[in-house]
Formats: C-alpha cells, structure tokens, sequence
C-alpha cells in the first residue's frame, strides 16, 4: 500500500512563504514606484490632517466617508489651492527671468565689473598671489557660471508648468489615496499593526515617533521656509531686486536646509550692494538677514521641529542633506523620519539588552 506523501517541514514552509511575500512586496512597490512621491504626500497629509479628521467625525456621529471628504476640501483649500497658485506665479516669474538673461538685460558679467571695481588694491594683490588675479578669465568662469545657474533655476520653473499633465495625474493620485487613508486609516493601521512582528510596546513607540517626525519635518520645515522665502522676498522687493518672487521661492526652498539655508541668497546680494557703494541697502540688508530671516530660523525650527522629534540639531542638518540628495525635494521629511526610525530601533535594541534609554 502506498504511503501518503509526508507533509512539508513547517521550516520549509515559513521560508518559502517569507519568500513569497517579500517577492510580492518588492514587486509592487516596483509597479507603484513612479508614483512616488504622489503616494508619499498622500501619506504625509494624511498623517497630518488625521486628528482634524478625528475631530470632524466626532461632530458629523461617526460618518467616516462624509468627515473625509471635508477634511478632503479643507486639504484643498488652504494647501493645494495656494500651492497651484504660486506654482502659477513661479512659472510666469521664471519665464521673465529667464528672457531677462537671455535678451542681455540681466548682466552678470557687468555686475562682476561693478564688484571688481570696488576693491580695494590690496585684495586685488591678495588675488595675484593666489593666481586669481586674470579678472577676465574669472569673469568669464564666474559671469558663465551664474548665468547657467539663473537659467537652470527659470528652466526648472518653465518645465514645472509643461509638464501640466503629469501634474494633474499626482494631484488626483494624491487627493485621492487621502481621501481613503483619512475615511479607512485606522482599520489599516490596525491590520499593519499586527503583522508586525514586535512588542506592542515597542511598535506603540516606533509609530508614535514615525508619526511624530512627520508632523515635526513637515509642520516646522514648511513654516520656516514660508517665513523665510516671504521675509526675503520682501526684502528683494523693497531693495528693487529683479525676480523678487523667484529668489523667495529659491530662498523657502534653501531654508529646508538648517543653519544656512536661506543666507546663500541674501547676504551675496547684501555684499553686492556693500561693493558696488549702496552701503545702507547692504548694511541693512545684512542686519535684516541675520535678526529677522536668521531668527526664524533659529527660533521656529528649534520650536517645531528639534523639541518634538528631540534630535539633535546636526542629526536634523545631516539627515536633511542626506535625504534630499537621494530623494530629492521630498527627502526633507523622509531623511529626518529614516534618522528618528534608526535611533528609535536602536533604543529599543539597546534597551532589550539590559541597557537604558
């Protein structure tokens, strides 16, 4: 009589199933990659809208689907709306710039004359010294230099509204996934919760700090560089500095990284005005920079983003840089959040071995 075939080793099982299912997840964060940074923010506003949403199906008795919907059009509203119109404006500025350098109006080789006239004789000897001193081959570098980095910046600006469709298609992505993270979110997190293979505890304190980190990157990042952008540009404005608008979105954009961030816009123009003779406009300039766009920095960000993720301020600079130069525009908040994720796990590691956190 023939024997029944034995049944497979439960070893065997678990590891052609671990497998499998990490097979599968890496093939469909493949198929979902392009979408990106669209899924991202989806997840991100919902993290950050999810106690408004809370609040909201308190008031409507519990009627998930209509209380995301309206923390659906208050997203809309006070985020995307603003952001479409100042991508709109950012396009038209950019597009200015851009023909202003292209037609010759914006001179950089002239301003670099202005500039090289005002110093003094021994800094002139200082350059010599140093082989700097062929002023033509350095206007030529620095004059070519500048104007294919004020291109690049108008470039960028003009592609962001030719690609109009690929635009349209990441706004509904997004809208859309935030919609159903906000009206599902806690049956998800729920199920999430328990596949994952930790101590409760210990997955309580790794989603309170993802969590955490997000709100603490996103909230502070973007209030400090929509402070500091708009205080710059102001600045611009009044000084009479062409292209106001564009060198404040360049200036938010900088401030996302802490400690320098804005300052590589505002203080060259400062000393351009202290060597070509505006003195007052230069000084002025320099103490607006340094007690009014520098505070923001110093203040807010220590606020809203150092005491809540409770980093330290280089573990906050170095995760920032890192993150934005693999991910991009998007790393400010994921390279942050990767940071607080690895010393959390570590704590957790330390703390399983008999030591304190």
């Amino acid at each position: 009589m023939a024997q029944p075939n034995p049944e497979p080793a439960p070893v065997l099982v678990n590891k052609v199933f671990l497998f499998v299912l990490v097979a599968v997840s890496l093939a469909f964060g493949w198929i979902l990659w392009p979408f990106f940074g669209a899924l991202f923010w989806g997840v991100v506003l919902a993290i950050l809208f999810a106690p408004l949403h809370r609040r909201l199906l308190i008031k409507l008795k519990g009627r998930a689907s209509l209380a995301a919907l309206a923390t659906l059009a208050v997203i809309v509203l006070i985020v995307l709306l603003p952001l479409a119109f100042l991508t709109a404006s950012l396009v038209s500025e950019g597009a200015g710039f851009y023909a202003r350098v292209q037609s010759g109006e914006l001179d950089f080789g002239r301003y670099f004359d202005q500039i090289m006239h005002a110093l003094p004789s021994w800094f002139i000897e200082r350059l010599n010294q140093f082989g700097l001193g062929n002023v033509a081959a350095l206007k030529l570098k620095l004059s070519t230099a500048i104007s294919q980095g004020a291109s690049l910046i108008a470039t960028q600006a003009l592609n962001i509204g030719q690609n109009t469709f690929e635009f349209i298609v990441n706004f509904f992505i997004t809208i859309y996934l935030v919609f159903f993270l906000l009206r599902d979110g806690a049956r998800l997190a729920s199920r999430i919760n328990v596949a994952i293979p930790l101590d409760e505890q210990d997955k309580r304190e790794l989603l309170l700090k993802f969590t955490t980190v997000i709100r603490a990157a996103v909230k502070g990042n973007v209030v400090v560089a929509i402070a500091q952008g708009g205080l710059g540009g102001l600045a611009f404005w009044f000084l009479g500095v062409n292209g106001a608008l564009l060198w404040a979105v360049i200036m938010a954009f900088l401030s996302l990284l802490p400690a320098i961030g804005a300052g590589l816009v505002w203080l060259p123009v400062a000393l351009y005005f202290l060597l070509t003779g505006s003195v007052w406009e230069g000084l002025g300039l320099i103490a607006y920079g340094v007690l009014v766009i520098g505070m923001v920095d110093n203040v807010l960000r220590q606020i809203l983003v150092g005491k809540d993720t409770k980093m330290p301020d280089y573990v906050v600079l170095i995760s920032t840089l890192g993150g934005m130069a693999v991910f991009g525009l998007n790393g400010f908040v994921i390279g942050p959040v990767i940071a607080a994720m690895f010393m959390a796990v570590w704590d957790i590691c330390i703390t399983a071995r008999g030591g304190n956190r």
